[in-house]
């Protein structure tokens, strides 16, 4: 697997298709995105008890699905020698716990950021048009316009108040909610995991960035067991705790768990510079997240 390509979607699925011909990670189909690209979802381990990783929910923040193969790799290949994972055989870590990994949420929105619309997209024209040029290259939303990471039903209304406030009205690069909560099929298939498995999933990370930061407050919902496992990352990562403000307040992966699951979840926004963060960064950040993606099935 190869580490200096552009992680698009063909990269994404054919490190997928490697590292699932291990007996170590099981491959399942999470859903279909809009314009029919598959949505993997790798698991590692057998434990009852589980937590889940999240990449690329933004298209241009496609850097942080490679970063999640990183980590599957990384497993494997501990698991596969017998290793030793910080201070825990890697066995172990498969017997007692599932860790449930979705490298690219967005794969839509991922392609058009690196290869464009695309001329056999049939909606080519209107996301031109929305983009206001060719150039998709800070390209937020999923094929449609839609911001999967403001599509959730957590604080979903008030973020619509502001999104007018803004003239985002409908379909856009970014901060365009949807027509209501779980509208798009790559959310609400996310959802629907996360409610079928609530009582196996005991926290979820999403990944974004760049900023060096981790979001885990939602209003009153942040109780003092996800401030101490906040604070956890915080050490291991070196990232600053921070709360999401403005229009990233609203509507995200992480209020939601908070909110309606009242599991703990964190948003780890990685990097430093500007989106699309470049493939130098890729290494640096794993090395970053490494101990809090291998040990925080344990702090729950």
């Amino acid at each position: 697997m190869l580490k200096n390509e552009l992680c698009d979607y063909t990269y994404v699925m054919r490190a997928v298709e490697e590292l699932s011909r291990s007996e170590f990670v099981q491959r399942d189909v999470l859903t279909h995105s809009i314009l029919g690209r598959e949505i993997p979802v790798l698991t590692l381990g057998r434990g009852k008890r589980g937590v889940l990783y999240v990449g690329a929910h933004h298209g241009m923040e496609w850097l942080t699905a490679g970063v999640l193969l990183d980590f599957v790799a990384d497993f494997v290949d501990r698991c596969e020698r017998n290793g030793q994972i910080y201070e825990r055989r890697a066995v172990a870590l498969c017997a007692e716990r599932c860790i449930r990994v979705i490298p690219m949420l967005n794969p839509d929105g991922v392609e058009y950021a690196i290869h464009g619309a695309g001329e056999k997209n049939p909606l080519r024209e209107r996301v031109i048009a929305m983009n206001g040029s060719e150039d998709l290259s800070a390209w937020q939303a999923n094929a449609r316009g839609v911001d999967l990471n403001h599509n959730y039903h957590a604080g979903f209304l008030a973020y619509k108040q502001q999104e007018a406030a803004t003239g985002v009205v409908g379909g856009a690069p970014t901060r365009y909610s949807g027509e209501f909560p779980e509208s798009e099929p790559e959310t609400a298939a996310l959802c629907r995991l996360l409610r079928y498995r609530r009582e196996e999933i005991e926290g979820v990370l999403s990944l974004h960035s760049p900023g060096e930061e981790i979001f885990c407050s939602c209003g009153d919902a942040l109780s003092a067991k996800s401030l101490s496992v906040g604070r956890v990352l915080q050490r291991l990562t070196g990232y600053r705790m921070a709360h999401p403000e403005g229009l990233s307040a609203f509507g995200g992966l992480t209020d939601w768990c908070i909110t309606e699951l009242k599991r703990p979840a964190y948003t780890l926004e990685c990097g430093n510079g500007k989106n699309p963060l470049p493939l130098t960064q890729r290494p640096v950040i794993y090395e970053r997240l490494r101990r809090a993606l291998f040990t925080f099935p344990y702090m729950l």
